[in-house]
């Protein structure tokens, strides 16, 4: 890595050069909010064609040389991994008088802040833990897009101790891309999110693997229509992944599978029962809220779900 003494703006740091990371270097540059984006990983290669695109400035492949550089260090790695790197990376954090600010982007938050108060003996101060409600079904740096949070949510959970010029600061940082900045509790984060994101990835794997498995997939593959791509297209998202977000967030996980399990059964004992005003009574509940739903969106002028 080499070095760089004249810079506006905090230094950037990403632990993870993927889809989500790549994509956050781009729009803070697009944004001006930092001119020095520094990037750490495994594959050396990605980390190449980070700065080959204008990604990113510079990368390293050790670890202390990236942490040493960051004014704001942002975790881009799967959940379980992330676990990985703040066992690795608050120790050496922990002595120092200003550690750099610390955020990441992984879909739960519950494992994260058990792990640092493990670590730490207690909440980080200048750990802000973080989720976008962004992605894509493409991964890697190359499908990074700078626009990929304009209009999206991205959901902070601080806690009590927290510092409050590392909150502003993360919150400047997801503002500067065009996001709306939202808090949660963290408990409540994990709960929404493998109710809304977690169980439909869930879902979409289930019914593609198992109508794959049908000796008419073939037939079914071809003549499928256009809901059943829109739906499953999520199925094709990293597998590994979503492995580790469904063990990382598997208590609340479970739970939404359990409830949605009981109403699939009651539907289908509602078919083979032949209750037609069940099914009615059912189609019409579930698009009621779907359409409130659309137009909640409409009226924050959102895109169209």
């Amino acid at each position: 890595m080499t070095d760089a003494t004249s810079h506006s703006g905090p230094v950037l740091v990403i632990l993870g050069l993927g889809l989500i990371g790549g994509s956050l270097a781009r729009a803070l540059r697009d944004s001006g909010f930092s001119s020095r984006c520094v990037a750490w990983g495994h594959r050396e290669s990605s980390l190449q064609r980070g700065v080959e695109l204008g990604i990113i400035d510079d990368y390293t492949l050790d670890l202390d040389a990236a942490v040493d550089a960051a004014d704001i260090l942002v975790i881009a790695t799967p959940t379980l991994i992330a676990e990985q790197m703040l066992e690795r990376i608050l120790p050496r954090l922990k002595e120092r008088p200003q550690p750099p600010v610390i955020t990441d982007v992984a879909s739960v938050k519950g494992n994260l802040q058990r792990v640092a108060e493990t670590v730490w003996g207690g909440m980080p101060p200048r750990l802000i833990l973080g989720h976008p409600i962004a992605g894509s079904e493409h991964s890697g740096v190359e499908a990074s897009d700078p626009n990929l949070f304009v209009n999206h949510r991205v959901i902070l959970t601080p806690v009590e101790g927290n510092d409050a010029a590392a909150l502003a600061l993360v919150r400047a940082m997801w503002a500067s891309t065009g996001a709306e900045v939202v808090d949660m509790a963290v408990a409540e984060h994990d709960q929404v999110l493998a109710a809304t994101s977690h169980l439909p990835h869930m879902l979409a794997y289930a019914l593609v693997d198992a109508l794959a498995g049908s000796d008419a997939s073939e037939d079914i593959f071809r003549f499928a229509a256009g809901g059943f791509r829109d739906f499953t297209r999520i199925a094709s998202s990293d597998p590994v992944m979503w492995r580790d977000i469904a063990l990382a967030n598997r208590a609340a996980l479970l739970e939404a599978i359990d409830l949605f399990s009981g109403h699939l059964a009651g539907l289908r004992e509602a078919i083979a029962d032949q209750q037609g005003n069940e099914l009615l009574a059912t189609f019409t509940r579930a698009k009621g809220a779907r359409d409130a739903f659309a137009a909640l969106l409409a009226a924050r002028g959102q895109p169209p779900a």
